[in-house]
């Protein structure tokens, strides 16, 4: 460009605004790769193509890693489900057990433990009830008839008054108004794995079923065998066999209505007599398991099968001032080809002895001597037991309808109010 007198022939201004115009290029390219601190390096591109493409580069990257996520997710959800289907379902009888004190709950089925959970059980105010308690009855979707119908999910009920396991919501701390919160996965699993009957016991702290053996436990009535004397048709000879002695043999020992008398009906053979012959104090062949309970405070023994109630006898009780505990024995499986069964029980600890303490503390303003009651343990199980003398036509019926799941409740207090003619033996601890 030429110049004249050593001037520019343009104006300082217009010389201005050329330098900048210039220098436009290299400032956008500048700004496009470092931009500023707190804005996007796009956001400064020439001609708004380079934003567009980083855009597009930025949402494929994001799609990228969502899909992989995705494909990780559906990968450990599938080695889960092999996880699963490789191990052998649990095997019952279960039990459940809630301990308020930690805010879990325990599963346990044949073999031991088979999960746990945390909760969230009764604020105070509405505390949840402690002791022995069944499920009495179950849905998967259920609204509360006490509380504004508040939704209870997966609910399996332990009493009629409004106790009940369900799935909920947990802040860690106690916060129902006496139901047992569960986590929605556990609670979709408990719900399928246990069945109304399933024994559930609520105590402070934690308690485990562990292996125990007694004289005193019942064991199964084995049917004895007796000779039957039978006809040989053809020769009129007779034979000698062996049967059970139940009804069924005894309905196929007899002639049908359209046969004749054979030589040793004549003769006064031995037969069983038909089913419908048979003495009506025959107890009734099971149906289900069983629950005994014994209580030192009625001195009796209370038996029922499927929530039926079937007899009550008195008991003998060596040293009956003295406590037994509260002890929860379940026949879990049979043993020696069904002659023998294998028992657990789970001792519950008591808060009797504390309280009478504090009263007595209370009532004299001074402190006691006595210690608090030591943590249970299958000895002292064991020991309640050898003071117990059932009758022994108790003993005889027992044994006659145990079958596993079959259980024995033994404790110093009574039946609940909240035990009735739909419900399995509730016993509340203190």
């Amino acid at each position: 460009m030429a110049r004249s007198g050593g001037k520019w022939p343009f104006g300082p201004a217009l010389a201005a605004a050329l330098l900048l115009a210039s220098a436009a290029p290299a400032a956008a390219q500048f700004l496009g790769i470092f931009g500023f601190p707190d804005e996007p390096p796009h956001a400064y591109s020439d001609d708004g193509e380079n934003s567009h493409a980083h855009k597009a580069h930025r949402s494929s990257h994001h799609e990228s890693r969502h899909e992989s996520d995705r494909e990780s997710r559906r990968e450990a959800k599938h080695r889960k489900r092999e996880a699963a289907r490789d191990r052998s379902p649990p095997k019952g009888p279960f039990q459940i057990v809630v301990a308020i004190g930690p805010q879990e709950a325990l599963l346990y089925g044949q073999n031991g433990l088979i999960e746990r959970a945390p909760i969230s059980t009764g604020m105070p105010g509405h505390p949840t009830p402690m002791g022995v308690f069944t499920v009495i009855s179950k849905a998967r979707w259920h609204a509360s008839n006490i509380y504004s119908g508040a939704p209870m999910p997966f609910m399996q009920r332990i009493t009629w008054s409004g106790v009940a396991l369900h799935a909920g919501p947990r802040p860690g701390y106690p916060a129902s108004h006496g139901c047992i919160r569960l986590p929605e996965d556990f609670a979709v699993r408990l719900f399928h794995t246990t069945k109304v009957g399933t024994r559930v016991i609520v105590t402070r702290e934690p308690v485990a079923p562990v292996e125990i053996a007694s004289a005193k436990l019942f064991v199964p009535k084995v049917a004895e065998e007796k000779p039957v004397t039978v006809a040989a048709a053809d020769t009129g000879q007779t034979a000698v066999s062996f049967a059970a002695k139940t009804s069924a043999t005894s309905s196929a020992a007899q002639p049908s209505a359209t046969e004749a008398p054979t030589a040793a009906d004549a003769t006064g053979a031995i037969a069983a007599p038909p089913a419908e012959q048979a003495p009506a104090s025959e107890p009734p062949r099971p149906t289900g398991p069983i629950s005994v309970f014994v209580s030192r405070k009625q001195n009796k023994v209370f038996v029922r099968q499927g929530f039926e109630e079937l007899f009550d006898m008195p008991v003998t009780i060596a040293d009956p001032d003295r406590p037994l505990g509260t002890h929860v024995f379940t026949a879990m499986a049979l043993q020696e080809d069904g002659k023998a069964m294998r028992w657990t029980v789970m001792s519950i600890p008591s808060d009797y002895r504390r309280h009478r303490s504090e009263a007595r503390k209370r009532q004299h303003g001074r402190k006691s001597t006595e210690n608090d009651e030591p943590a249970p343990h299958p000895e002292a199980a064991a020991a309640a037991l050898d003071r117990i003398t059932l009758p022994p036509e108790a003993l005889e019926r027992i044994s006659a309808l145990l079958i596993p799941g079959s259980s024995l409740i033994v404790s110093d207090n009574a039946l609940s109010d909240e035990t009735d003619e739909s419900t399995d033996f509730i016993v509340l601890t203190p």
